[in-house]
């Protein structure tokens, strides 16, 4: 079952800016992430969801509603948090809380307090006198106390220091097992290595592809780090040796090759004409497989 689906969704704001016929869908329980670099079109794509603004062509749709004619009645049941966070002024920051748990019809002030509590938010103060961190951990909070069954996450953890980010990738996790459904952008690939069943990327208002864990984590070739003794033996491996080389270091006299599935045993055989100062396995990452995808044009 879809929770979100997005159908050639376009808005055009002219010199090549905007989301051009974006597609995708995000099944219940699932949680997508939503890659690219800054000005790509993902905040865009959000405010759709949103339905903060109408695109010029497709559609976007939550739960079966459409986000611009339904958008709130969508808002009732969904967790937002956006990626640039502007609170009203005037308001302290409990105001601000006990607000958005009117517009949501929730008053349950025990998990409000639990994630006061591990944000080290005091929201007493007023917000327009709150840090960027501040605001955004007020957000965070608000995005998640009534435990929604839909989340949309921008940039989550923007602002955040070290400690708050890794708070927020567990609380996500911890939504994630709880069944919720996750629609999360950003351009940090560890973040959404750690919380995505699959990653959508885009680039230049357009999705260039969608991929799951499974085939960045398992179906790629596997990489493997050796440090030579001699540059002699470096040199006559690269010249020889009929694996792909990732990428070499001269000065270090060590590569990174990669080894297809079912392969290792010729690779470990072929190296050992060789003196190694030692051999590593590289785990392959969201990041390795997005460079790779980019560098071939579009094909992995």
């Amino acid at each position: 079952m879809n929770v979100i689906e997005v159908d050639r969704l376009t808005k055009d704001y002219g010199h090549g800016r905007g989301i051009f016929d974006v597609t995708f869908e995000v099944h219940k329980g699932e949680t997508l992430g939503f890659l690219g670099p800054n000005g790509a079109g993902k905040s865009t794509t959000m405010r759709h969801l949103m339905g903060f603004s109408r695109p010029h062509s497709g559609r976007a749709e939550i739960g079966g509603m459409d986000c611009s004619s339904k958008h709130h009645e969508i808002l009732k049941n969904i967790g937002y948090l956006p990626g640039e966070v502007a609170l009203p002024d005037g308001l302290t920051g409990r105001d601000f809380i006990e607000m958005m748990q009117n517009m949501r019809g929730t008053k349950d002030n025990g998990r409000t307090e639990e994630l006061l509590k591990l944000f080290r938010m005091d929201p007493g103060g007023n917000v327009k006198r709150m840090s960027i961190g501040e605001k955004r951990k007020l957000a965070i909070v608000t995005a998640f106390m009534s435990d929604p069954d839909i989340l949309l996450l921008d940039e989550p953890t923007s602002g955040l220091d070290p400690v708050m980010r890794d708070a927020l990738i567990e609380l996500i996790l911890e939504q994630k097992r709880r069944g919720a459904t996750v629609f999360m952008s950003s351009h940090i690939f560890k973040e959404l290595e750690d919380t995505c069943d699959r990653v959508a990327f885009i680039r230049n208002g357009k999705l260039i592809d969608t991929v799951g864990r499974d085939v960045y984590a398992e179906d790629m070739p596997k990489l493997y780090r050796v440090g030579f003794a001699e540059e002699s033996q470096y040199n006559e491996f690269i010249s020889r040796t009929k694996f792909q080389i990732e990428s070499s270091n001269d000065k270090y006299n060590h590569l990174v090759a990669a080894v297809p599935m079912g392969e290792i045993n010729g690779f470990i055989r072929e190296l050992s004409d060789y003196d190694m100062r030692y051999m590593r396995y590289v785990p392959y990452s969201l990041e390795m497989y997005y460079r790779k995808f980019i560098e071939n044009g579009g094909n992995i």
